[in-house]
């Protein structure tokens, strides 16, 4: 008979200081595809559940695939959503040879820090200590002691821009069906430091993270370890977990450990590393100004702090109104996630000027109010599209009901459902040519890179004070540990 196989996406990278609360709603405006649907949506595509497909096929399972659902970053994830998902997925645990898991590793919900945690405990319990479960994280995971204890293996992602899912979920795969044939099961060690922030944010093209993964390379290659996996964790939660951890998977508990203690040792020698620079807005836009007449490519301006990948609003308007402001011509902004705005535009329609209150009306302390503007609607979408970039995978996207307005040379696209900008498609498919700009603006740290970087012909990163500023010492943490470092003198 065939292997039995759960397999199950349900991710969320909570920002516990944000206000938003993540409901099912928000979940099923993002992705959410149950049963037979999530076969039709994933099968054939470079993602994580493609992967998972893939490897079906080549083994020979039997897959069950309830729930492949996630939400954009925002706040702590309802109970009542958390609990509806985790019986989809707990209901289909009957018969389990194993399971492959794609989760974030940074989900909280209003009654815990640490929703994976929970749900792989709820796992265990229901299916024993005989089934392997293996479970694929993002590079920002906050990796916790109920991760470790109920998963026998732990892989995260190794590039940032993450653009390696389908690659890590092959891994978690061959592993899989590996730990499925031993009777000896693998199992995780974990390693942390007082460590609120590190390793460049997880950078991958940086010099400690390269690092870290090069050793990581030698340590598998040499049989030490199955998998090495290394966590940059989230900075935008007030948990007690929280920071950047080494996860280390092997049949030797001890040996495992020791490896992961000395690779945080060095993450230790390596936390103050840093190559972010933040460009003055003012200089941003001087610069922009400046290069916006006969320029071939687009020089991207990214707003960091407002970045909806971080559990930002997406609404800052500080690097908006600086724009308009300057009367930059030729400018792409992606985006605005303001739907009562969006509503406003469609009920003017397509070649008509509206006079709305765009952005800043989630929380107007960070980032900016909002702007009085009367702009031109120049196109209006489902805000549903295929993405076919380097993070896309060709899966379908869902912002919502989403707009392009223009305001003389200033073309502002307006979104329903929140996100940051990492596919050329978020233009496209309002007919906008980013190629084609002087300027473009998006809301992103780092994943925006991915698309936009081969296309500029310079990138900046401002910080505007939005949600999302690295100025970790006006975040009001509360729940961290301490000492903590930056925090904390250590």
């Amino acid at each position: 008979m065939a292997q039995r196989i759960l397999v199950a996406e349900f991710m969320h990278e909570t920002n516990t200081f944000s206000v938003q609360l993540t409901d099912e709603e928000a979940f099923r405006h993002s992705s959410c595809f149950v049963g037979e649907d999530v076969r039709t949506a994933f099968r054939g595509t470079r993602t994580s559940m493609g992967a998972a497909f893939e490897a079906a096929d080549e083994f020979g399972w039997d897959l069950v695939h309830p729930l492949a659902t996630h939400a954009n970053p925002s706040g702590r994830v309802t109970d009542a959503a958390f609990e509806t998902f985790a019986a989809m997925m707990l209901g289909a645990t009957d018969g389990l040879d194993g399971v492959l898991l794609h989760l974030h590793g940074a989900m909280a919900t209003e009654s815990s820090d640490d929703g994976e945690g929970e749900l792989l405990a709820r796992l265990r319990q229901r299916l024993g200590p005989d089934v392997p479960i293996v479970v694929v994280l993002d590079l920002h995971a906050t990796v916790t002691d109920a991760m470790a204890s109920n998963a026998n293996a732990l892989i995260s992602y190794r590039t940032y821009p993450h653009i390696d899912q389908y690659e890590r979920t092959r891994q978690a795969a061959a592993l899989l069906k590996r730990a499925m044939a031993e009777p000896v099961k693998p199992s995780v060690a974990l390693a942390r430091r007082p460590i609120l922030y590190a390793l460049d944010g997880g950078r991958t093209t940086s010099p400690p993270v390269q690092e870290l993964l090069r050793r990581a390379d030698e340590i598998e290659a040499a049989g030490r370890a199955l998998v090495v996996s290394i966590q940059a964790g989230f900075s935008s939660a007030d948990v007690e977990d929280i920071g950047p951890s080494v996860a280390v998977t092997g049949y030797d508990r001890a040996a495992a450990q020791a490896i992961a203690e000395e690779l945080m040792d060095y993450v230790w020698d390596q936390r103050k590393f840093s190559s972010i620079h933040f460009t003055p807005l003012a200089d941003a836009i001087a610069q922009a100004r400046n290069g916006q007449d006969g320029a071939a490519k687009p020089l991207i301006i990214a707003d960091y702090s407002d970045n909806p990948g971080s559990g930002a609003y997406g609404d800052a308007t500080v690097l908006l109104k600086a724009v308009l402001d300057a009367d930059l011509q030729n400018v792409g902004f992606h985006a605005i996630c303001d739907g009562e705005a969006a509503a406003q535009a469609q009920a003017a329609g397509v070649g008509n000027d509206v006079t709305l209150r765009l952005g800043g009306k989630v929380d107007p302390a960070m980032g900016g109010g909002p702007l009085e503007i009367t702009a031109r609607v120049v196109a209006i979408t489902d805000g549903r599209f295929i993405a076919h970039g380097p993070m896309g995978g060709g899966a379908w996207r869902n912002y919502g009901l989403s707009v392009l307005l223009r305001v003389r040379g200033v073309e502002i696209i307006v979104i329903s459902h929140n996100g940051q900008a990492t596919d050329l498609a978020q233009f496209t498919s309002l007919g906008l040519d980013p190629t084609r700009k002087a300027t473009l603006i998006v809301k992103s740290m780092q994943h925006f890179r991915a698309a936009f970087q081969p296309i500029a012909r310079d990138v900046l990163e401002v910080d505007t004070g939005a949600l999302s500023t690295r100025n970790f010492r006006e975040r009001p943490y509360r729940h961290v540990r301490r000492p903590i470092w930056p925090l904390d003198d250590i």
